[in-house]
């Protein structure tokens, strides 16, 4: 199949970047959306052009690392589908492919398609975790979890960390993110002793990296990979307000 690109360059993030058009022809149906612009690559490379910069690691979707804005979509318009998992299938031949890095303040751009996300990271520093001693490893039966609160738990566990739902956000949030990281401790008996602390530490730090507020226009959830609803973001709301009443912040 042949296809036209519309790729956005930039050298680095105080530099100013534009849109640069790519012919790519004979790309195979079967080729991934990162293998594409690997061939994109290897033709630059003979030409002695500098090669489109983007990030990747696993191409399983599960790292997250595939962060692209496809045709006016995080990692593309199909459902729960990851850049790596986007193939060119579903793709005509003779379409034209806009291909962007996320937008968000809180993302600056490192080269071309590539951000820095460093600011996920610093989220899970300050509360998504649990320090609190757990001893040894207890029995499978030691420690009951109702199914429902554990099945919620692992569907919150399952945000790769990707930043759709930032770049989805008109407000560029990053609620649901946060939300499904405070959701998947809070569900379970490990992580409930040190819930308040995580909740108010994680709002806190998501306000000082500049990201912005909830739009509820529920993007978010719509271009999440993974399915993460937004009912971890009510989720962590309510626990926000409970431990503002109960047990405020200690600086």
């Amino acid at each position: 199949m042949n296809i036209k690109l519309k790729i956005w360059r930039q050298k680095n993030a105080s530099s100013k970047g534009k849109f640069v058009d790519y012919q790519l022809n004979n790309v195979p149906a079967e080729a991934s959306f990162l293998e594409m612009l690997d061939i994109l690559n290897e033709q630059l490379v003979l030409k002695g052009e500098d090669p489109v910069t983007f990030d990747h690691d696993c191409r399983e979707g599960i790292c997250g690392a595939c962060g692209l804005y496809i045709n006016g979509h995080p990692h593309g318009r199909f459902k729960n589908t990851t850049t790596c998992q986007l193939h060119m299938r579903k793709f005509k031949d003779g379409d034209t492919i806009t291909v962007e890095p996320w937008r968000s303040e809180a993302f600056p751009i490192i080269k071309d398609l590539m951000v820095d996300r460093t600011a996920l990271d610093k989220l899970i520093q300050a509360g998504g975790y649990i320090s609190v001693h757990t001893g040894g490893v207890p029995d499978a039966n030691a420690i009951p979890i109702n199914k429902h609160n554990a099945d919620l738990a692992m569907d919150a566990a399952s945000c790769i960390g990707c930043g759709a739902c930032v770049a989805a956000c008109k407000n560029g949030s990053a609620m649901l993110f946060v939300g499904a990281k405070v959701s998947q401790f809070a569900l379970l008996p490990q992580g409930q002793v040190e819930s308040a602390d995580r909740v108010q530490k994680m709002v806190a730090r998501m306000d000082e990296l500049g990201f912005g507020s909830c739009s509820n226009t529920y993007a978010c959830q719509a271009e999440c990979p993974k399915g993460i609803s937004v009912t971890n973001i009510a989720r962590m709301n309510r626990q926000f307000l409970a431990a503002k009443i109960a047990e405020p912040i200690k600086k």
